[in-house]
């Protein structure tokens, strides 16, 4: 079989010629010349039947089944379990726990079918070594060390696995490709034909993504938008708590999160992550608040804490740890403009306890009031839980699925609640109203007054 020809194309204009250029000639343009496979004009006209157009209301309902991992935390995350026939893309920093994740996926799989998992950076006896260490043996796991593409779809097609795992997509190479491994062209080629086998045999396929300094998954955008599901670990390599989230979910939401912690035996599921994330937190000092957070259909208790110091810069400082930035420097606006706080000379520094991250608006009064707290040298009752968004004009205003939150307050012992006013028809039942007292607060001075 003859070698098929590539050309190298610009990503940014389309620019085509037979060899590679550092700049564009057409948009001048530095280093964006790809490799493709060029096919034949004679090839390019499809000779296969062309599918009928039927009407939606035709087009039949039936759910994907979906395949229990046997962790409970990554089957919420994937939206109830594997679909069969997707494509999973698995990202995160290096050392972070992805091929022990992906590992003891593989031990909890085996007992009801046939993985084969295929690595590109460590030999079979490494991987062992990592099995024995998590208790993972079974005859259904079938261990390959490749590299070449070609191999991988040979062994796919013979082994016939239920599912597959590629460790790492950017060490595998097609010889149809000329480029390195890793280069845009070869994880865009590689990941198509992954995602056609995919489709074709009807087979789960996980793959792993090294990420890049900022955090991106290395190799070209459309990697992302070619595969099912997008999956990031996040989590410092020091410490033991791993995240897993979903940012791409073709199958289920993409607002749940998976708590897991690191252990010498592997990735332990942690079913009660506000126990956790409030454990070991320092009582009656100031600064410190308990927020009510709702991430997909699960709710947290969280940490924030704020110091708040005379600047001796200049311009005071603003860091934000587990929080956007540009929501901490308004919350701070709406605090000197709608209470009166002189913040204009103060540096302030904010932080979410766990190394969770928090895009809600929900806990915004939970920000203002652990700053305020600071500010003000005034511990909050370590009994108080806050929720609540706030506006630029200083009101409270109500948050969803309110009921959750109390019922995870009152869960975890806490007494009180600073609840926005417009959640109060949908407050929590009898039950809950009576073991946990709501404080409703139209504004953040109303809410600022129940904390003194």
């Amino acid at each position: 079989m003859a070698k098929q020809k590539t050309k190298f194309v610009c990503s940014e204009c389309g620019y085509e010629t037979g060899k590679w250029l550092g700049k564009c000639p057409a948009c001048l343009q530095w280093n964006t010349f790809v490799e493709e496979i060029e096919v034949a004009k004679h090839q390019a006209v499809s000779t296969g039947l062309v599918p009928k157009a039927i009407p939606l209301t035709e087009v039949s309902k039936d759910t994907e089944e979906r395949i229990k991992t046997g962790m409970s935390e990554l089957d919420r995350v994937l939206g109830g379990g594997i679909v069969n026939g997707s494509l999973v893309l698995v990202g995160g920093d290096p050392g972070i726990g992805k091929s022990t994740l992906l590992l003891q996926v593989c031990g909890s799989l085996s007992p009801k079918q046939k993985v084969l998992y295929i690595s590109g950076e460590e030999s079979i006896k490494q991987i062992k070594i990592r099995a024995d260490r998590l208790s993972v043996n079974h005859q259904n796991i079938l261990m390959v060390s490749e590299t070449n593409f070609e191999n991988v779809r040979r062994l796919i097609e013979e082994n016939k696995p239920q599912s597959v795992i590629l460790d790492s997509i950017q060490t595998v190479y097609s010889t149809q490709l000329t480029s390195a491994p890793g280069s845009v062209s070869q994880v865009r080629e590689v990941t198509g034909h992954l995602m056609r086998i995919a489709k074709g045999l009807g087979i789960a396929v996980f793959i792993v993504g090294h990420v890049t300094k900022e955090g991106a998954i290395a190799g070209p955008r459309v990697l992302e938008h070619m595969v099912d599901t997008v999956l990031y670990f996040e989590g410092e390599r020091h410490q033991n708590y791993r995240i897993l989230r979903a940012v791409k979910n073709r199958f289920g939401s993409t607002n749940e999160l998976g708590l897991f912690e690191m252990r010498q035996e592997g990735l332990i599921e942690v079913g009660n992550p506000s126990g956790l994330l409030l454990d070991g937190r320092a009582k009656e000092q100031s600064g410190s608040v308990v927020v009510a957070s709702l991430e997909g259909t699960r709710p947290m208790l969280l940490e924030i804490q704020a110091l708040v110091t005379p600047t001796s810069f200049q311009m005071p400082r603003r860091m934000a740890t587990g929080i956007d930035y540009n929501r901490l420097t308004m919350l701070m606006a709406v605090l000197e403009k709608k209470v009166g706080m002189q913040l204009y000379n103060m540096d302030a520094y904010v932080n979410v306890v766990g190394g969770i991250r928090l895009d809600e608006p929900a806990c915004d009064m939970g920000i203002i009031a652990s700053i305020a707290s600071s500010f003000r040298n005034k511990p909050i009752a370590s009994e108080i839980v806050v929720m609540g968004e706030v506006g630029l004009t200083g009101e409270v205003r109500p948050v969803s699925q309110v009921d959750k939150r109390i019922m995870e307050a009152q869960r975890m012992g806490f007494k009180k609640c600073i609840v926005p006013a417009g959640n109060r028809k949908k407050q929590a039942s009898d039950n809950t109203a009576d073991a946990v007292e709501l404080l409703f607060a139209r504004t953040v001075e109303e809410a600022l007054e129940y904390l003194d």
